[in-house]
């Protein structure tokens, strides 16, 4: 069997595009879906694909080593994550047709299920910008956080850190605290409560603010530091006594590396669709484990990733728990056939060979390429800029 071509299929979602990565092969019927969707990287990251393309015709899918190796390596420049996107849905792509030629769903090639179900959660406001990265105002964050506890979930995800400068006075953390209160005070003590930094603030700051409300017992705090320096990362680990979270903007073990040795984190977040996909975050968790961390895999993308995200899920013992955007476009499960099933906050195992998903070409169209919402631009008062 042989890879005959390798091509793109883009679908706006509103907040994001979806790139799902179709590889077909000279078996009659034989193909598998991947997704590399990259927000704001839409155009990139199909162009990295096409990229790879000659990389690829005439291999062997089920090859899947092999072709990571390749991919990586041999167009000599290091990909970044634009590159490791590309790859990542390749690899994926690749997985679902190993997996609906021998006739089993990918966890099963992973190892195997190490537990019998998934815990979720998501973020407030669905597929709605403003809502998921600016819910400032605690009157909305308490509605939405009960709807979502309402559909079963019992873990939610906000992201009302200020847009900070270096440092900060008083009346910011003061104002994280009042909203961290009125959320904890709603939701009660058996609901998890996650707090994503968004990387908005250096550490000084968040440090500040982790200590502010880390008697209100978030599950983690995530990216509080941008990604790019981890001693600045290990600076803040070392003094809050909040778990810390990152990883969802590091590719590849090389990069994932750094934080496990200098004690970084005590949860790390590959994105499937950017790290290397399903091996290479094997290969992360198993690093993982080894120093104790556990691993909460980023994704607020599409479909198919979330098929991808539950064999990973299934077969992976240091797994906490999976993000996911189940509520961002009503017409999500019309483009992706899934055998997805959820139950009080759980993904259930799909049983279906491959990664358990069919995308509708024809619904898929109905939903073009669309120019993704820019995010708020994030200033300081003097007009510099700042992390959002």
């Amino acid at each position: 069997m042989k890879i005959t071509d390798v091509r793109t299929v883009v679908v706006n979602a509103q907040m994001r595009n979806w790139v799902f990565v179709k590889v077909e092969t000279d078996t009659d019927g034989l193909y598998g879906w991947g997704e590399a969707s990259t927000e704001w990287k839409t155009r990139a990251v199909v162009g990295a694909v096409e990229d790879l393309r000659p990389f690829l015709v005439g291999e062997d899918p089920t090859r899947i080593e092999h072709i990571y190796q390749k991919l990586y390596r041999q167009p000599f420049f290091r990909p970044g994550v634009i590159g490791m996107s590309a790859i990542s849905g390749i690899e994926q792509a690749c997985w679902d047709i190993t997996g609906k030629l021998l006739g089993v769903p990918v966890y099963k090639l992973l190892g195997g299920a190490v537990r019998d179900k998934v815990r979720m959660y998501t973020h407030l406001g669905g597929g709605e910008m403003k809502a998921v990265y600016q819910s400032f105002d605690p009157e909305p964050v308490v509605e939405l956080a009960l709807e979502v506890i309402e559909r079963g979930y019992t873990a939610v995800k906000v992201v009302f850190v200020p847009i900070s400068e270096p440092l900060m006075g008083p009346p910011y953390a003061k104002k994280l605290r009042q909203l961290m209160e009125r959320l904890r005070s709603a939701v009660g003590d058996e609901v998890d409560i996650m707090i994503d930094f968004h990387g908005r603030t250096w550490p000084a700051t968040a440090i500040d603010y982790i200590n502010a409300i880390a008697d209100l017992r978030p599950y983690f705090c995530e990216e509080p530091v941008p990604p790019e320096n981890i001693d600045a990362l290990a600076e803040v680990r070392a003094a809050v006594r909040v778990p810390i979270a990152t990883g969802e903007r590091l590719v590849t073990r090389h990069q994932f590396r750094e934080v496990l040795e200098k004690r970084a984190a005590h949860v790390i977040q590959p994105d499937l669709c950017h790290c290397g996909g399903l091996l290479e975050a094997k290969k992360i968790a198993a690093m993982a484990e080894a120093y104790y961390v556990g691993v909460a895999p980023h994704n607020p993308l599409g479909p198919v990733a979330n098929a991808a995200a539950l064999h990973f899920a299934l077969s992976t013992p240091n797994f906490l728990i999976q993000e996911d955007m189940l509520a961002d476009v009503p017409w999500r499960w019309e483009v992706v056939e899934s055998s997805l099933r959820t139950e009080k906050g759980y993904w259930l195992p799909a049983e279906r060979p491959g990664l358990g998903i069919e995308v509708n070409e024809k619904e898929a169209a109905r939903h073009p390429f669309v120019q993704e919402p820019l995010a708020s631009a994030a200033y300081a008062p003097d007009g510099a800029v700042l992390d959002w």
